[in-house]
């Protein structure tokens, strides 16, 4: 922490930009010949993952918070363009972290986010140990000025399990957790609770971050997103989307009857909808609560209230009233750097949404509440 501060200023929503290079070198020899990789074909960038094309052209749109807007979607852009020094270096990090005066940041992949669309567990999990060995470096290299968060292949939980094991030891303060359902389980069963114990014997947050697309738990918006409504609505209702049942199934789960201190952290969708899940699951939980089939010692809300963290975006409204209704450690806030819909201001903007509250309301969501989630 910055000596003439006293307290800390963490972001808890940032990203690496993976060098495209990144999985040919972290690879274990035998899975090296199907890295993740950006090849280029009729002239296009096109990112694989398996074998399998998962996006094609404008791959400078993964990042590009330095770029303007319409250059990054109106073509000819590379992903390298997308990728300022930050995003990938240790030492620019610090930099662009001491001219925010930002103590830490919260670290997330960009390309290992994205769910791998290959049956293949053994690859799955080799992606996820050479992000993990690639990001333990960029730690080291960063002077403990990030805050990493672990990649694991929840299709295969001892295989995760394993590997979460090995990020704790190196420091890893966190775990991605995809904000849908998973070979047909949701996030809260109990198939999953080897990973949940390890978490929660850790004292680290499972941190549900969006994924930018309209599969998993965002198929319910699938159909509007192809009748091409637009980035402003894609975006807008894609992160909601996710992590409100991704959330409600926690809880009606039981997963925070199982583990009563369990932290979960919702990144990317803004904390103005917490409210609204609590009260809407209290409502339905006084009618149909005695049908559940896994009952519950509590209300919904008081599970949220207890064991579950909101990242407000930058310029939210609602912070007063979320540390109001939702309890004043609850609320963090995030940047997204460098992703395509952040903005380089975002240490700024989060800190004029807060002059209205008092220091102390301050202090705790400009880093004192995150200083205490993820053990810093």
């Amino acid at each position: 922490m910055n000596p003439a501060r006293s307290n800390p200023v963490i972001d808890c929503d940032s990203h690496v930009m993976e060098p495209a290079d990144l999985w040919q070198r972290y690879l274990e020899p035998k899975f090296r010949d199907r890295a993740i990789r950006i090849e280029e074909r009729n002239g296009a960038e096109v990112l694989l993952i398996g074998e399998q094309p998962v996006l094609e052209g404008r791959l400078a749109g993964l990042g590009g918070a330095h770029v303007p807007r319409h250059e990054l979607f109106a073509g000819g852009l590379r992903y390298a363009d997308g990728c300022e020094p930050a995003s990938y270096d240790p030492a620019a990090r610090i930099r662009l972290l001491d001219d925010w005066q930002v103590d830490r940041g919260v670290l997330f992949p960009t390309i290992g986010i994205l769910p791998f669309p290959t049956e293949d567990m053994a690859l799955n999990s080799a992606y996820c140990r050479a992000y993990n060995r690639w990001q333990a470096e960029f730690h080291e290299g960063a002077r403990d000025r990030v805050v990493p968060i672990a990649v694991i292949n929840w299709h295969d939980v001892d295989a995760a399990a394993g590997e979460l094991d090995w990020c704790i030891r190196a420091g890893f303060r966190g775990v991605f957790v995809p904000p849908e359902v998973v070979s047909g389980a949701r996030p809260g069963e109990s198939r999953f609770d080897p990973i949940w114990r390890r978490c929660d014997e850790a004292g680290i947050p499972g941190c549900l971050h969006v994924i930018v697309r309209f599969g998993g738990a965002a198929v319910p918006f699938v159909h509007w997103h192809e009748t091409g409504p637009g980035p402003t609505f894609t975006f807008a209702m894609g992160a909601t989307g996710q992590l409100i049942p991704a959330i409600a199934s926690m809880v009606t789960d039981g997963l925070f009857d199982r583990f009563p201190t369990l932290k979960v952290v919702a990144v990317e969708a803004g904390c103005g909808f917490a409210a609204y899940l609590m009260d809407r699951l209290d409502e339905k939980f006084e009618f149909f609560g005695s049908m559940m089939p896994t009952k519950l010692a509590l209300r919904p809300s008081d599970y949220i209230r207890r064991n579950c963290y909101f990242v407000a975006e930058p310029g939210e409204r609602t912070i007063g009233a979320m540390l109001e209704l939702v309890g004043e450690d609850r609320i963090l806030w995030g940047s997204d750097y460098p992703h395509v819909d952040s903005t380089l201001e975002a240490p700024n903007l989060i800190r004029q949404s807060l002059a209205s509250l008092s220091p102390e309301r301050q202090e705790a969501v400009l880093g004192g509440n995150a200083a205490r989630v993820f053990g810093l």
